[in-house]
């Protein structure tokens, strides 16, 4: 059974960092691409940032390249994003995705 949960959200203060995790069971993590989302309130869901299982050849959308740093650990079955100078834009919740299948999200807040 494909799982994915995401953990590592929370409230932070504009111009923090936090760093989201990504756990994932049920198939062979290192053979497919982790993807990162994001939903604001009112908003549609947006892709983050994405990374391939060969090479890790990473792909970050405009909002958050130079911020956020997507990365994997094989051997731990574990996708991570770094989020880093956050911004109250930034506040939505975070899910992971592989093999088109999502997790619960987790929930980043930005706000003093």
């Amino acid at each position: 059974q494909v799982q994915l949960v995401e953990s590592g959200g929370g409230l932070v203060q504009p111009g923090g960092s936090l760093r989201l995790s990504c756990t994932a069971s049920g198939f062979t993590f290192s053979n497919y691409l982790l993807k990162w989302y994001r939903q604001a309130p009112g908003k549609e869901r947006e892709l983050v940032a994405s990374i391939t299982h060969v090479f890790s050849i990473t792909v970050y959308a405009d909002s958050v390249k130079g911020r956020f740093i997507i990365s994997r650990d094989n051997a731990k079955n574990t996708g991570y994003l770094q989020m880093n100078t956050l911004k109250p834009e930034d506040t939505a919740v975070y899910y992971c995705n592989m093999m088109d299948k999502w997790g619960k999200g987790t929930l980043v807040t930005v706000s003093s």
